[in-house]
């Protein structure tokens, strides 16, 4: 495959916003990058120009991001860069979209506490109207037939929510 992969480090713009689609969760939020370079003559740090990004992740990924990332937190991005060009009110306008292999908070900045995803007992986590749903298979860790209200709804990350969705193991 010809793809061209990019890491890249910032912080998160928007909040992560989930989807729960046909083909498993999807999730997206803005990246901020912003460069910064050391003047010499003024003897302090100068922020250059921001760029935005369009993070998108799908399946687990999607899953996790909506449980562990909210607005400003620093972190590091790996994915497939995407480029498009689009048409919209007569004016052509270019959109630069990262397609996340895998996110992670900087720890250069900051600590963090990583808990691995299990399946847990579908009786602990599911809610009213959500018994009847089949489960999604080995690759949606953490799901346990609980996402059946979501179907078309998005939302803004509630971190909290996510965690009571997943069980952990330490």
């Amino acid at each position: 495959m010809n793809d061209t992969l990019v890491t890249l480090v910032g912080n998160a713009a928007t909040g992560v916003e989930f989807r729960e689609t046909a083909a498993g969760g999807m999730a997206r939020f803005r990246f901020a990058v912003t460069p910064r370079r050391w003047d010499r003559e003024k003897q302090l740090w100068a922020d250059g120009h921001t760029s935005f990004y369009t993070v998108w992740a799908w399946r687990t990924l999607a899953w996790n991001l909506a449980g562990s990332v909210s607005v400003g937190e620093p972190l590091v991005v790996h994915g497939r860069l995407k480029v498009r060009e689009e048409e919209r009110e007569g004016q052509r306008r270019t959109f630069v979209d990262i397609e996340a292999v895998a996110v992670g908070h900087d720890l250069s900045r900051g600590t963090a506490a990583f808990r691995r995803v299990v399946r847990g007992d579908p009786a602990l986590t599911a809610r009213a109207g959500s018994a009847d749903r089949p489960d999604d298979g080995p690759d949606e860790p953490g799901r346990s037939g609980a996402g059946a209200e979501r179907s078309g709804s998005k939302r803004s990350t509630g971190r909290q929510k996510a965690q009571q969705e997943l069980v952990s193991v330490p």
